[in-house]
C-alpha cells in the first residue's frame, strides 16, 4: 500500500493537484537548469494575487510555518515561497489552503530556475531560512549563498532589495557574508545571537524552534543591493 513507502506521501500527485491554484510545480525533465530557466513562463503575479503589491520571496520554504505566519501577520504584502521537494511543499500547500490565506503562491522547483517564473526586479525581499550549510568544500557551489546564486537574487530584486538570512551554522553564516560582500550587497545589520538581540517581528521557522531548545546559536544578517 501506499502509506507503507518511505520516500513519497500517500496520494502526493492528488494532493499536489488539490492545491493547483496555489502552486507551479515545475517540469525538470530538463536537467540542464540553465536552459530550463531561460524558458520563461512567467507568473502572472498581479493577476494570481488580486492586487500590484510588493512581492516577498522564501527560498527554501520547508513545511511553510515561516511562510504562513509571514503572510497572516502581512495582509498586504504578497508571497512566493519555493521548495524543490514536493514531499515536503505539500504541508505548506495543505497548511496554506486550511487557513485560507490567500497573499502565497508557490514554486515546486529548484533554486536555478526562479527566474523562469519570477521576472527581473520583481521582489522586495528574499528569506533564506536555515538553508543547507553543505559543510564539505565539494558542494561549496550548491549552498544558497554561493555567487551564482546571488547573481540570481539581484536580477530578481528591486534596486534596494533586500536579503534576510539566518542560519545556525557559524561557518556557513561567515562563508554567506563573505560572498555578500564580494557581489556587492550592502551589510545592514549582522546579529551573531538572535537570542540576545531579538528582532520584532521576526517569526520562528521549523528547524529554529528546534536549534534553539537544543541551545544553538541563531545568526540573521540583513544584506541590501545597490539602489
Amino acid at each position: 500500500m501506499c502509506c507503507m513507502r518511505m520516500h513519497r506521501k500517500c496520494h502526493l500527485d492528488e494532493r499536489l493537484s488539490a492545491c493547483g491554484d496555489i502552486v507551479t510545480v515545475a517540469d525538470l525533465s530538463d536537467k540542464n537548469m540553465k536552459r530550463a530557466s531561460s524558458v520563461k513562463e512567467f507568473l502572472p503575479l498581479a493577476e494570481i494575487f488580486g492586487n500590484s503589491g510588493p512581492v516577498e520571496l522564501e527560498i527554501g520554504c520547508g513545511k511553510g510555518k515561516f511562510v504562513c505566519e509571514k503572510a497572516a501577520a502581512n495582509p498586504l504584502v504578497n508571497f512566493v515561497a519555493c521548495e524543490k521537494i514536493s514531499n515536503v511543499i505539500i504541508e505548506a500547500l495543505e497548511r496554506t489552503k486550511a487557513e485560507g490565506l490567500k497573499n502565497i503562491y508557490y514554486l515546486n522547483c529548484a533554486a536555478e530556475v526562479l527566474e523562469k517564473y519570477l521576472p527581473a526586479g520583481s521582489v522586495s525581499r528574499i528569506y533564506l531560512n536555515f538553508s543547507n550549510p553543505l559543510p564539505k568544500e565539494g558542494y561549496k557551489r550548491q549552498r544558497l549563498t554561493h555567487p551564482r546564486f546571488l547573481e540570481i537574487y539581484k536580477r530578481l530584486l528591486v534596486p534596494g532589495g533586500e536579503i534576510i538570512q539566518k542560519t545556525d551554522s557559524e561557518e556557513f553564516f561567515d562563508f554567506s557574508l563573505k560572498c555578500f560582500a564580494e557581489e556587492n550587497f550592502s551589510i545592514v545589520s549582522v546579529c551573531r545571537d538572535l537570542a540576545e538581540s531579538p528582532v520584532d517581528g521576526d517569526v520562528e521557522t521549523e528547524h529554529e524552534r528546534r536549534f534553539k531548545s537544543e541551545g544553538k546559536k541563531i545568526f540573521r544578517a540583513v544584506l541590501r543591493t545597490p539602489v
